[in-house]
C-alpha cells in the first residue's frame, strides 16, 4: 500500500533530495524544509520506491500538504 508523506507544519521547501523511481530506505531524507529559520529534514518511515514528488524548491507548504508518495 502506498504511503503518502505530508507536511507537518507550515514550511518552505529548501531542497528535494530524491527523484521519482528512486528506491529509498528507512530514515533517508526526502526533502529539506525550513520553518522558523530551522532546517528540517523529512525522513522516510518505510522502504520502497518513490512514485511521486509533489513539491518543488521554494514552494510554501501548509500542514497536511502532500510531499511525496512511496510504494
Amino acid at each position: 500500500m502506498p504511503e503518502e508523506v505530508r507536511a507537518e507544519m507550515v514550511s518552505t521547501v529548501l531542497a528535494v533530495e530524491v527523484a521519482v523511481g528512486q528506491h529509498v530506505r528507512v530514515d533517508q531524507t526526502l526533502v529539506l524544509l525550513e520553518s522558523m529559520k530551522m532546517e528540517i529534514p523529512v525522513l522516510t518511515e518505510i522502504e520502497g520506491d518513490i512514485t511521486s514528488i509533489d513539491v518543488t524548491p521554494g514552494q510554501v507548504l501548509q500542514a497536511g500538504d502532500l510531499i511525496a508518495t512511496i510504494a
